[in-house]
């Protein structure tokens, strides 16, 4: 089959926003305990963080990591994560049914994010704590000193301020499952009354509201705009979250993208709605707080316990295919999606998997989003596409899936090129003549004879991606091969 695909350097999306390539942090199963931190190992530093969990999230380059929740965040009180550890109470978390000992608060984690190079973005609990408390949070965290909360911060060891600039108003608010859930009038009320008090304590902060969980709610996207309809002044993004995964039949799971891709315009439409009917002059950017593969049939019912081994899926290559057209699709709509977070890093429907006292291995989802992060810079292209297609669950579908950057600065071209067919490869024309003269610099390329195969610690490298010797141009048109079921990364310098 063939394919042919049409740059012009002038069609552009958008400028692509550095946290885009967030990820995210919860108290939930080994996330934390025995994931990002855990006293005694072999590789543990002095405040008891494995480094070589530090030096695996450096390599993924994630920009900012959203922190404690999640589920979790609704029912946690953030006053009982700071002070002395020996003081901190064990409680009962009932969002996962674990023990959570406490051991790691903001304190920690804002340290942990400076050994790994990001930044912060916090979340306040929208179930049972109240306006006052997270304003009381952001007070600990970002007012400079001579306060009750900006003193304890100091005396607990943050002498400057943590400067957290992004914040998330809860968390998946409209779902029935959630520690107090609301319905969208009660929680725009609650939210819009939180965001005033946190920008009157740092008004050079950014708020994002709990938008739809997933498009699959009964209440989406009508939460959406009632929410807006309350914040749209005061927040500055709405959240999505969506999670995928393989229910049997594996052309509808690779066509995943195609569900995201509705989902981002459908919220996209909402807000322009409400932007209308406010007559107001801002657009509302999104920010897709959660998205990955996570196999929610997999999830058993478990005892109470401290750090439970929950919802550890191990990642195959077509789940890495499928997770490379969603990152892709999050870049195809980066005029809209300014912020994104991979849902988990460590252990929890992760990218990084450790052993408890062991070591930590890249899944095989860790490379796609490692490429898209340190590849896909400055604008996203839209380029003109002809390909085949075939009938999935969710319509028409494009059997190359593509997304393409540019960045100015160092004169890269990138072209992150999906073939979704399980049968037959993609002869593909990539027409360049509108950059000038251009070479493929590196062909990278994520496929294998098994789909199904996935990494493991007696086998790490299972799932790894492999590099191609790179194209040649003709008159400006370079032609490549794309394997059926296949991911490929090809980057272009003058």
């Amino acid at each position: 089959m063939n394919a042919k695909v049409t740059f012009i350097k002038n069609f552009q999306i958008g400028d692509i926003d550095r946290r885009i390539f967030g990820s995210f942090v919860e108290h939930l199963g080994r996330a934390v305990y025995t994931g990002i931190y855990e006293p005694g190992h072999p590789q543990a530093d002095d405040n008891g963080f494995r480094q070589d969990v530090v030096e695996l999230v450096k390599e993924l380059g994630v920009s900012h990591v959203r922190y404690p929740g999640g589920n979790f965040l609704s029912g946690y009180d953030w006053k009982d994560g700071i002070g002395p550890k020996e003081s901190r109470m064990r409680r009962l978390d009932l969002a996962w049914k674990s023990i959570e000992s406490n051991q790691v608060g903001i304190d920690e984690f804002y340290d942990w994010s400076k050994l790994v190079g990001t930044f912060v973005t916090a979340a306040v609990n929208m179930g049972t704590g109240t306006p006052k408390e997270a304003a009381e949070l952001m007070e600990y965290c970002n007012y400079p000193g001579g306060t009750y909360w900006s003193d304890l911060r100091i005396k607990n060891g943050h002498h400057d301020p943590m400067g957290i600039k992004l914040w998330c108003v809860g968390n998946e608010m409209d779902g029935a499952w959630q520690i107090c859930h609301l319905d969208a009038d009660d929680y725009g009320k609650k939210a819009l009354e939180t965001a005033k008090m946190l920008k009157w304590v740092d008004d050079s902060v950014e708020l994002v509201v709990c938008g739809s969980s997933s498009s699959w709610q009964p209440t989406f996207p009508e939460w959406d705009r009632k929410v807006l309809e309350y914040t749209y002044d005061v927040a500055d993004y709405i959240s999505l979250h969506r999670y995928y995964e393989n229910e049997g039949n594996d052309d509808d799971f690779l066509a995943s993208f195609v569900d995201m891709e509705h989902f981002i315009h459908t919220i996209s439409a909402v807000c322009d709605y409400v932007k209308a009917l406010k007559r107001s002059t801002k657009t509302m950017m999104l920010s897709f707080d959660e998205w990955n593969v996570w196999y929610q049939q997999h999830q058993a019912p478990h005892d109470w316990m401290e750090a439970p081994p929950l919802i550890e899926d191990r990642y195959s290559l077509l789940d890495a295919l499928v997770f490379a057209g969603l990152g892709m699709t999050l870049i195809n709509n980066c005029d809209r999606v300014k912020i994104a977070c991979l849902a988990q890093l460590v252990n929890v429907i992760a990218p990084i998997l450790t052993e408890k006292d062991g070591g930590a291995i890249r899944q095989s989802i860790f490379y796609p989003f490692k490429y898209l992060s340190q590849y896909a810079k400055g604008v996203a292209l839209k380029p003109v596409i002809d390909t085949p297609f075939i009938e999935t669950k969710y319509g028409k579908t494009p059997l190359l899936h593509l997304c393409a950057t540019y960045n100015e600065a160092d004169g890269e071209f990138v072209v992150f090129a999906l073939n979704i067919s399980r049968v037959e490869s993609l002869t593909v024309s990539l027409d360049m003549q509108s950059f000038g003269a251009v070479k493929m610099i590196e062909h990278i390329s994520l496929r294998g004879a098994d789909t199904s195969a996935v990494n493991t610690f007696a086998r790490p490298d299972a799932v790894v991606p492999i590099r191609i010797t790179p194209a040649v141009a003709s008159a400006g048109v370079f032609e490549v091969r794309l394997e059926q079921l296949s991911w490929h990364v090809m980057r272009f310098g003058r």
